[in-house]
């Protein structure tokens, strides 16, 4: 055994001096040494995460910043952001999620519907104000205030929001069947001529909104559980008044689904998820529609950007690697070098993409996929008819 052991180091190091030996190897993990410049005030956000962002999880949010502006935001590239958190009562629809659309580096949504009810608020300009955790949360309902951890509000954002989203949805272009994507480009259609009326007025007063700006850029928006919300609620309240307003989630998993075919038949796709839940699976599962139950042949998404604050090893889909997605067909496996996850949480994350982004890379024409989202869907039909799996 001893001979037997002997002769086996032998042969390792052997190998081991073929590939030039510990130098060699360690020259081949290398990203470059770690020897950052002295942070200053000059100092700026793509410098900071460039040349002190180095490890951990600094490190990773680093290669993230790098795989959404050096790869994902390529011409051929379709790119898909999933929302989740309380990302819009943060403000970061304003800030950060708006600009985004504006350069062309976000091309279709699928959110919470409560980001997007609390997004009206901001549209219909009502306010909503910082404070601190650990507030006395008997004496906020006393004084009809709502909280969300450190941010508060006047209840009568609720009612208000609430009352906007009835009366608009008693208008004759609700009386039909129609997807959430085609539901929240009409509410955008609304909120874009309630924010000219304001402008008109006051234009300092006027909050940019994600839904106003997905309406302007014919981003296509999703809800992946459109009862799970005040919008959702009220829609049902309507139905019991009689209205004709039906929202059809089947229509959103083919839209969905047709988005993505097209981006793989003629470029790329990737996927930018903030968070994770049930948005994230409607994001990841358009890949196993098309192949698993439609039968047409496609392997997966091409890059994969995820920020999370969700353990993997707990089993939820929050915390699901993209290694794992790969087994589902849901990430394409020769491209899991171009995939990212970033434990961090999303409220700190996306403004330094955000910036990083804008300053690294130049505006994209914006893809308008929602003008298309009907020739789109019957092209994914017709494809099915012809080529996919019936039984």
């Amino acid at each position: 055994m001893y001979n037997g052991l002997r002769e086996f180091r032998n042969v390792f190091r052997s190998a081991y001096a073929m590939t030039g030996g510990r130098q060699g190897f360690l020259h081949r993990i290398s990203q470059g040494k770690i020897d950052p410049p002295a942070v200053t005030a000059d100092t700026t956000i793509s410098e900071l995460i460039q040349n002190v962002f180095l490890s951990y999880n600094a490190g990773r949010l680093r290669e993230a910043c790098r795989l959404f502006a050096e790869k994902m935001l390529a011409d051929d590239v379709t790119v898909g952001l999933s929302l989740s958190g309380a990302l819009t009562p943060a403000g970061l629809g304003a800030s950060c999620l708006v600009p985004l659309i504006e350069a062309g580096f976000v091309d279709w949504i699928v959110s919470t519907g409560a980001n997007l009810y609390h997004d009206t608020h901001f549209a219909l300009g009502m306010a909503l104000h910082q404070s601190r955790p650990g507030l006395d949360d008997h004496a906020l309902r006393e004084h009809e205030v709502i909280r969300i951890y450190d941010i508060v509000f006047d209840y009568e954002n609720l009612l208000g929001t609430d009352k906007f989203y009835r009366q608009l949805s008693r208008g004759d272009e609700f009386q039909k069947r129609m997807g959430t994507a085609e539901f929240h480009f009409l509410v955008g259609k609304y909120l874009d001529e309630v924010a000219k009326q304001s402008a008109a007025r006051s234009p300092r007063q006027v909050v940019a909104s994600l839904l106003t700006a997905a309406y302007q850029y014919a981003v296509p928006i999703f809800t992946s559980s459109p009862g799970d919300s005040s919008i959702g609620m009220n829609l049902a309240a309507l139905q019991l008044e009689g209205s004709k307003l039906e929202i059809d989630p089947l229509r959103d998993v083919n839209q969905s689904a047709a988005i993505v075919y097209d981006a793989k038949k003629t470029g790329r796709s990737a996927v930018f998820i903030l968070g994770g839940g049930s948005p994230k699976n409607f994001m990841l599962q358009t890949e196993p529609q098309i192949q698993e139950v439609l039968g047409l042949p496609e392997s997966g998404h091409d890059f994969f950007l995820q920020v999370t604050d969700a353990r993997p090893d707990t089993g939820g889909l929050s915390g699901a690697t993209p290694q794992e997605a790969m087994t589902w067909g849901k990430v394409d496996p020769r491209q899991l070098p171009d995939t990212v996850t970033c434990y961090l949480d999303s409220t700190v994350a996306l403004p330094l993409i955000t910036a990083y982004a804008l300053a690294n890379h130049s505006p994209r024409t914006p893809r308008r996929l929602m003008e298309r989202l009907q020739e789109l869907t019957d092209q994914l039909q017709i494809d099915y008819q012809k080529n996919g799996r019936k039984s």
